[in-house]
């Protein structure tokens, strides 16, 4: 996406209209520098065309959106985008038919393109702004299923006092396990191995079952 260009034209006027049809913005969407603002010269003898630079300002949602509309036309989609923006993060939602197609097996398409935005978004910009891309509340049904799968796997480890080795996952899916078990005090978890093939492992907490120990021998003596 185009975002400075230069243009002349008899006037400044003439010039950033010319410029604002080939950015696809309108008047409020950026800035203008004014380079000459030319002359008409004597009986138009010595004129001069008016120069100067528009550039489109930051707007992280107008990156967003265009970035995925594109997109989606090139995939053949039409995508509705609704975006919300907070100090840190962008969140944006994506609506339309065939949204399945989007969202990909395991969110493996979302995340695809959740990545994609946030390299359009956070282009050349500081500070760096997160970007949650979700459709059809798959993010929020897929923390559930993992939260549940996080604590069947746990009282599996509880029980069996052996670690247990999850499939590899993404860092949003890592971090809802570890948030998960955080507070339990039988098991801990840990990550391995490197990207995309990284995987949590879930473990007996080794203190706790130590002291469980002490405490029976204690008891026994």
């Amino acid at each position: 996406m185009m975002n400075s260009i230069e243009k002349s034209a008899r006037t400044v006027d003439l010039a950033v209209e010319d410029a604002l049809k080939t950015l696809k913005v309108t008047r409020d969407d950026v800035d203008v520098e004014v380079l000459d603002a030319g002359s008409k010269g004597f009986i138009g003898l010595g004129a001069k065309p008016a120069r100067v630079v528009v550039t489109v300002r930051y707007n992280p949602e107008n990156i967003a959106e265009a970035f995925i509309k594109e997109m989606g036309v090139a995939m053949g989609i039409i995508v509705d985008v609704e975006t919300s923006l907070s100090e840190k993060q962008l969140d944006i939602t994506l609506t339309g038919q065939n949204m399945g197609i989007l969202i990909g097996k395991r969110g493996q398409t979302l995340d695809a393109i959740q990545y994609l935005v946030s390299l359009a978004v956070n282009k050349g910009v500081a500070p760096y702004l997160n970007v949650v891309v979700d459709s059809e509340n798959y993010r929020s049904r897929r923390r559930e299923i993992l939260e549940q799968l996080a604590v069947n796997l746990a009282k599996k480890v509880k029980s069996t006092k052996r670690p247990v080795t999850l499939e590899p996952m993404n860092t949003f899916e890592r971090r809802i396990i570890h948030s998960a078990l955080q507070g339990d005090k039988q098991v801990t978890t840990h990550s391995e191995g490197t990207d995309p093939f990284r995987n949590i492992v879930i473990a007996p907490k080794r203190a706790y079952y130590n002291n469980k120990k002490s405490v029976s021998a204690s008891a026994d003596s």
